[in-house]
């Protein structure tokens, strides 16, 4: 596996503007506290009207800071092994520095995008979340086809890993598609809209998560080793959203959201189930990838002080 120093620049530049927006997120005080408001469309709002989500409902500030605890305390230390791993040339650590840069752009494209309200930090949200998406784009544009075989092996899990993405990409398709096509159909608002424009996260996840794990599933099927690189990049968060679910709801509870029985059972059993049969099967994948290291650079500026066209040695 060949290294990437613009990777290690802007996994920099997602590790101190996720921690920045994350301590802010957490600590930031100032207001008055939860509101009423009246949306749009005639419906009632709680706003939580504290902080740095004051704009945002109470479900989705509650939320959030959940999530800037769990970015703290899994986040950031998952991205500093795997990106000291991938700096040393492991190609295991590259793998999981791509599944965990998967992490941050999902939750800072959330953040920039429109899953919360705008506010002081918005520009800082942008700035980790295009660092995150380049740094996925250089990183998989840093495995050439040539190299992808020795990556995967013969003896890689294949049905396993297949199953798993395709059916992750069902379930999304049916627990998010339905409430939205039946709002298309009735001309309501999804349930939850409050305030906002529309549910990101639906969309996220219906657009872009959804189609990404179908394909991985098919082409691990079709033995292609860019299925592997897809659905790596996928496991990794499907492990990290158990503890991020189940922060959210703890949170929102505490906040006084009210919630059914179901409603806190389901979704953080399924989640924590959905996590545990991920961990497996990513463990099974990376078990199966050559343990070695070859410390190569992809920066053309390395090559050049070589003065040859061979590899330079990634610095240290």
């Amino acid at each position: 596996m060949r290294i990437s120093r613009a990777v290690l620049v802007l996994c920099a530049v997602v590790g101190a503007g996720a921690a920045a927006a994350a301590v802010t997120g957490l600590l930031a005080a100032g207001g008055s506290g939860p509101y009423p408001f009246e949306t749009l469309r005639g419906e009632r709002a709680e706003i939580w009207g504290r902080g740095l989500y004051r704009y945002d409902t109470v479900f989705t500030a509650a939320g959030s800071r959940a999530t800037d605890l769990v970015v703290l305390l899994l986040g950031l230390p998952l991205l500093g092994v795997c990106a000291a791993g991938y700096r040393r040339g492991s190609r295991r650590a590259g793998l999981l520095l791509l599944g965990t840069l998967g992490f941050f752009l999902y939750v800072y494209a959330g953040y920039a995008l429109g899953a919360v309200a705008h506010n002081r930090l918005s520009l800082l949200h942008a700035v980790v979340f295009s660092a995150a998406l380049w740094a996925v784009v250089l990183m998989v544009a840093a495995f050439p086809a040539a190299e992808r075989g020795p990556l995967f092996p013969a003896g890689t899990p294949r049905l396993g890993p297949a199953v798993l993405m395709l059916a992750s990409g069902a379930v999304l398709l049916a627990v998010w598609g339905t409430p939205l096509l039946a709002a298309a159909l009735t001309g309501a608002a999804p349930p939850g809209l409050g305030p906002y424009s529309t549910e990101f996260t639906m969309v996220l996840d219906l657009a872009v998560i959804a189609p990404a794990a179908v394909a991985a599933g098919v082409l691990i099927l079709r033995r292609r080793p860019s299925g592997y690189l897809l659905a790596l990049s996928l496991l990794v968060l499907e492990v990290l959203l158990a503890p991020l679910i189940v922060a959210q709801t703890a949170a929102q509870l505490l906040a006084g959201v009210r919630f059914t029985v179901p409603e806190v059972v389901g979704p953080m059993g399924g989640f924590v189930v959905l996590a545990g049969v991920s961990a497996v099967v990513l463990v099974s994948v990376l078990r199966a990838v050559p343990a070695g290291t070859d410390g190569t650079a992809t920066d053309r500026t390395a090559t050049d002080r070589t003065g040859t066209d061979g590899p330079a040695r990634a610095g240290h």
